[in-house]
């Protein structure tokens, strides 16, 4: 139950945080009028994503590997890192994570509307049809969630893992964000979805399907060439 609730405050704090200042750098350039240059506030929500998994695996890492995300604890199940019982309940405690800090987010901010929602098509600042959006997702997802198998397979990569996860995590974003707004993670994009409601509800469906698709594909290509590599040393 600890590593449940650890998943539960992780999620809750990467939504929290994460879309949250997503959500605030629109609104404020909406309301005036490109505040800042739209590169410089792309990589301002970047950071603010990446940042929020360096200070979770900082903290909760030790409890329960800090996936907060159930593309990233897919790949682990696929790979025999994880077991099939804590694969539901990590899932479960992320979804509701990403809940909760949708919740605080339509509290602090007084609306449930926006709230770092992802998108395609009219949803996306550059139009994205859904196909191209779905490779965008799987590949990004893809580079993530190699990376996080790769890192946390060396030891002696164990007391930098959560900063280079999380400034892998900037990373994807920074490519990610004009064309869906960067999901990489089901649970960062259900909880806001859902209380959103309408077109981002919608089109969720496309942002839990394409990170588990690159989730599947990083593990199968950990399996077939990263994963002997680390045994044979």
């Amino acid at each position: 139950m600890k590593k449940y609730i650890a998943e539960f405050i992780g999620t809750c704090v990467l939504v929290t945080f994460g879309c949250g200042s997503a959500f605030a750098a629109n609104t404020v350039a909406t309301d005036n009028g490109a505040a800042a240059p739209l590169a410089f506030t792309q990589l301002l929500i970047a950071f603010a994503f990446g940042l929020s998994i360096v200070a979770m695996a900082y903290s909760i890492g030790n409890v329960s590997g800090c996936h907060v995300n159930p593309a990233v604890s897919f790949a682990m199940l696929l790979t025999g890192k994880l077991g099939g019982k804590d694969f539901v309940g990590y899932v479960i405690a992320q979804v509701l994570g990403g809940l909760a800090g949708a919740g605080l987010l339509a509290i602090f901010f007084g609306t449930n509307k926006g709230l770092g929602t992802n998108g395609y098509g009219e949803a996306s600042a550059l139009g994205t049809t859904a196909p191209v959006a779905f490779l965008v997702e799987t590949v990004l997802t893809f580079v993530f969630v190699l990376l996080i198998l790769g890192v946390t397979s060396k030891a002696e990569f164990s007391n930098v893992a959560g900063l280079i996860i999380g400034l892998t995590l900037a990373f994807v974003h920074i490519l990610g964000i004009p064309f869906t707004g960067t999901s990489v993670n089901p649970a960062r994009s259900l909880g806001p979805a859902i209380l959103d409601g309408g077109l981002a509800l919608q089109q969720v469906w496309l942002f839990i399907l394409a990170p588990l698709v690159g989730a599947a594909i990083a593990a199968g290509v950990y399996a077939a060439l990263i994963a002997p590599a680390t045994e044979s040393k």
